[in-house]
């Protein structure tokens, strides 16, 4: 699948998903070697009022989709994956005011299993806020998952 084939499923997996939607979240790139997504900082996710850090949650929410879109890279076809795992270890708080990027991806394709590893950083990849390891249940190409989503993920493209 070319580069940007793969960006434009990547975009319209991510504008099906409308908790990413709530938080801005953008596709940064998608390519073999990953996927990298951007949550834009705001205030609604400032989990800390007193430094102005984001919330775990909203930490948590971008490298659980962006490990869970890595697989997009390296499936040759879209499969619904859901999350069998995700273990995130904090490194440090984000610095107020900075989006976050997340990048992911896939170190291991099995038959049922797809293992992905990441972190979340700012301005320095080599400084993450977070790493994570994540596993992905493999359902196969057949399941499409909820109403609609298979079908928006085809518009435009495979």
């Amino acid at each position: 699948m070319s580069d940007a084939t793969l960006m434009s499923m990547a975009e319209r997996f991510l504008s099906a998903l409308k908790h990413c939607q709530l938080l801005q979240m953008r596709v940064a790139q998608a390519d073999e070697t990953g996927m990298t997504l951007v949550l834009p900082w705001s205030p609604a996710i400032v989990g800390n009022p007193q430094t102005g850090a984001v919330h775990g949650g909203a930490l948590t929410t971008l490298m659980d989709t962006t490990c869970g879109m890595a697989t997009l890279c390296v499936l040759p076809h879209f499969e619904v994956c859901p999350t069998l795992d995700l273990r995130i270890d904090y490194m440090h708080p984000s610095v107020p005011g900075k989006d976050i990027h997340g990048h992911a991806q896939c170190y291991r394709v099995t038959r049922d299993v797809i293992f992905t590893r990441g972190s979340a950083y700012q301005d320095d990849p080599e400084r993450p806020i977070c790493q994570v390891v994540g596993t992905f249940m493999r359902l196969g190409p057949q399941v499409k998952g909820g109403i609609r989503f298979g079908s928006s993920l085809k518009e435009g493209g495979s």
